[in-house]
């Protein structure tokens, strides 16, 4: 008799996610990783904590908070950080616009999601990080499909294409000059419906916005948003109560729902395994701007 040792597909990803964490933890003097509360990041707390386990993180995590934020996942980002004991450092964006740093558009529609890339920029160079972990996935955009798992960036931390390093059977190249960093991406190769089987799998809590619920929403920008200080009702718009769920949770301005009866990851999986469109390309007005919007961003430092 012969036995084999197969992994399952989810196994394989969170191995291949273990190995980065672990090559980063080995390499880089001070890595940080992102974390605002939505499902990717969250994924991401959970695979690293599996990596170091039973030693606490060796680093630290950061939200870059526009302070235009779900209360509900601010107050998971909270829980979620004493439940791993883990030290947060929030970045503001209100604070690089109280000092001039950035500039905010003013009118309706108007999101603080560019914003962010100051923000992380300065925290990046404040804090002397060399190596951020970040949540992106190569399937929800096609500027993101480029990106490396590490990706360079100079000393002004921006993205260049054409300078980043071949990362042949997993060999990564972590080596940097001084003011120059990493931007890494241990879910690069997972899916949405990857992150939510594993989630399924893991048992893994998520703000209960991802869920099925009730809340007042208004179509604007062939999206639905929902209504808050951040989002008010503009002259002429029609808001209505729903049953709905996010899909990606971002800034509040520009982060849309869908209409879903969704109560639970079972049946997340099997609305996502239906669906052909990812959830960045359903409800992030921000990915909307331009052709190549996203990639310019990332040109200038975004995440």
């Amino acid at each position: 008799m012969s036995t084999s040792y197969e992994l399952t597909h989810l196994a394989a990803l969170e191995a291949e996610a273990v190995h980065i964490f672990r090559e980063v933890a080995a390499t880089a003097e001070r890595p940080v990783l992102l974390f605002s509360g939505g499902k990717d990041s969250v994924v991401m707390l959970h695979v690293a904590a599996k990596a170091f386990w039973p030693a606490r993180l060796p680093f630290a995590v950061m939200h870059i908070d526009t302070g235009h934020n779900f209360d509900e996942v601010l107050s998971f980002r909270d829980r979620a950080v004493e439940h791993f004991g883990v030290n947060l450092t929030v970045a503001s964006v209100q604070d690089d616009i109280d000092s001039g740093r950035s500039i905010e558009e003013s009118g309706p529609g108007v999101s603080r999601n560019r914003l962010q890339t100051a923000t992380l920029l300065r925290a990046i160079s404040e804090n002397s990080f060399d190596a951020v972990f970040g949540g992106a996935r190569r399937d929800e955009e096609k500027a993101r499909a480029k990106e490396r798992v590490f990706s360079f960036r100079d000393e002004h931390g921006q993205w260049d294409p054409r300078r980043q390093r071949p990362e042949l059977w997993q060999l990564y190249n972590g080596r940097h000059r001084r003011g120059e960093h990493f931007r890494v991406f241990p879910l690069s190769n997972w899916t949405e419906l990857d992150i939510w089987q594993y989630i399924e799998a893991e048992q893994i809590e998520l703000p209960h916005i991802y869920y099925a619920h009730n809340r007042t929403v208004v179509p604007r920008a062939g999206m639905l948003l929902a209504v808050s200080r951040f989002v008010p009702v503009l002259p002429g718009e029609e808001p209505f109560e729903g049953t709905v769920r996010f899909r990606t949770v971002g800034d509040a301005t520009c982060t849309g729902c869908v209409q879903s009866s969704a109560a639970d990851a079972h049946d997340v999986v099997l609305e996502v395994a239906a669906s052909r469109m990812t959830e960045r390309g359903a409800t992030r007005a921000d990915d909307r701007i331009s052709e190549a919007g996203m990639e310019d961003r990332k040109k200038e430092g975004y995440f």
